[in-house]
């Protein structure tokens, strides 16, 4: 049996994969910078380097997107990671109940 690939599937995927993982690597970057912010442990100069930082790889991920035409790949990779992730805090928190 002779496996048949398409490139250009093969390259959304792989490439949709990579930018929900940077997305998803963002997104806790984020929260983790808010709780730093709340505990005031930074800095004003830190706190605006962070959002400037933060700010610029939202660009950066979404003109990739865009020039890339990978934005359905990415967001139905990052539906599938976030139900994982909801998965996992729910039986984290209540692993009696049943999925």
């Amino acid at each position: 049996m002779k496996l048949e690939i398409n490139d250009q599937e093969l390259k959304h995927g792989l490439l949709g994969l990579v930018l929900a993982i940077v997305e998803v690597i963002r997104d806790t970057l984020r929260i983790q910078s808010l709780k730093r912010m709340e505990n005031g442990s930074l800095t004003h100069d830190q706190i605006e380097r962070l959002g400037s930082a933060l700010s610029e790889l939202d660009k950066t991920i979404e003109k990739i997107k865009e020039e890339q035409g990978v934005s359905q790949a990415v967001q139905s990779v990052r539906e599938g990671l976030d139900d994982l992730v909801n998965q996992m805090v729910h039986t984290g928190t209540d692993p009696v109940s049943e999925t």
